[in-house]
């Protein structure tokens, strides 16, 4: 008799999902390619012409392996923020990292404070690795430090999240009340601070940095503002014990040196991160008013997306999302009630904004003619 796979106990009581469905697999599932790819929260801007060229550079030296160390990037990136290289760790993207530090940190029953409805991979690794993870609501569509603190020395957190700003809601708080909930901290529990659209937040929305406190390690991406979400390229900022435990499991091998090279030139290119700061800018204000043009309210963004109340429920934004699909607009939601209510938008090029509008209102028709 054939035997299934010997998974641990652990890996056998796992649901087989992911956090989010591709718009690829949809796309495949559809029998035909989206119009306007707006759910991802990807920038349509593209990367640095110049991270473009390292890369095509690279690319003629793909038969190496990456440098494990990631040293020349760390040691660009440790400039860049006036901290020290040993405070920073390189990875597959923020995903990858959140990976790697619930693997440090959780073990099978020990808990893990989160938002009701936040960033779903996160939760993910902490299911992966047999942690307990326990919610709190958001406040007004932002999440809530106080509240999240709180229930972190409840319950005994090892680990506390939160994203600032938000994914998926694009509030945020100010650099203040962030330093503040650092403060807080109850011994024994460590901050992971998701900072993935800080590039798009208005100043004085990131305290400084401060990489020797060992309450909080701060994760930054390339993949959002920097436009390289294909190529994976994520950093975590810590203290420097923190940050060396990272060694002791993670894939030495896993950067390419594609993107080592794309995101070295990447960072070098400031004045293109503004011009595409500016067009995200744009496209937010454009997607508030294609929204108000259809009687909906936006929430303010601090990132490259705009979250949309629909107006009613969960069941009645996720009959727009669908009826948007329908007509080749790919956009996504938040999971969790009240903030369901909404869509999320990502900001797109003028063309992707144009299909927008045009779908939009059919889509809000069709959903409210749905029975029931």
């Amino acid at each position: 008799m054939t035997q299934g796979p010997r998974l641990t106990p652990l890996a056998d009581r796992l649901p087989a999902s992911v956090p989010f469905v591709g718009p690829e697999a949809q796309e495949r599932a559809r029998g035909r390619p989206f119009t306007a790819r707006l759910g991802a929260n990807e920038s349509v801007f593209g990367p640095s012409p110049r991270a473009i060229a390292a890369m095509e550079r690279a690319a003629r030296e793909t038969w190496m392996y990456a440098d494990p160390e990631s040293h020349d990037l760390r040691a660009a990136l440790a400039a860049h923020h006036g901290i020290g290289p040993e405070h920073i760790m390189i990875g597959e993207g923020i995903d990858g990292l959140l990976g790697y530090l619930v693997r440090l940190t959780v073990g099978p029953g020990d808990t893990v404070v989160t938002s009701a409805g936040a960033y779903p991979t996160f939760n993910y690794h902490v299911a992966g690795y047999g942690g307990t993870l326990v919610t709190v609501p958001y406040a007004g569509d932002h999440e809530d430090p106080e509240a999240l603190i709180a229930k972190a020395a409840e319950v005994g957190a090892k680990l506390v999240y939160l994203a600032n700003p938000d994914n998926p809601m694009g509030t945020w708080h100010e650099a203040g009340k962030v330093a503040a909930m650092i403060a807080a901290v109850p011994d024994g529990t460590l901050l992971v601070l998701d900072e993935a659209y800080i590039e798009f937040a208005p100043a004085g929305t990131a305290p400084p940095l401060a990489p020797e406190d060992p309450r909080v390690i701060r994760m930054r991406t390339f993949s959002k503002a920097y436009g390289m979400a294909g190529a994976r390229v994520g950093y975590a900022i810590g203290a420097a014990p923190m940050i060396e435990a990272f060694n002791k499991v993670r894939n030495h091998f896993g950067m390419a040196r594609i993107s080592q090279a794309g995101a070295l030139a990447a960072l070098a290119d400031q004045d293109y991160l503004d011009e595409v700061r500016a067009k995200v800018s744009v496209a937010r204000g454009r997607i508030v008013d294609i929204a108000a043009a259809n009687g909906l309210s936006a929430l303010p963004s601090a990132a490259n997306f705009v979250a949309v109340d629909c107006g009613a429920d969960g069941a009645f934004a996720r009959r727009v999302l669908t009826e948007l699909a329908a007509r080749d607009i790919f956009v996504r939601m938040p999971f969790v009630a009240p903030q369901d209510r909404a869509i999320r938008i990502s900001a797109g090029t003028p063309t992707d904004l144009d299909r927008l509008k045009r779908a939009l209102p059919e889509a809000l028709a069709a959903a409210r003619a749905f029975p029931g």
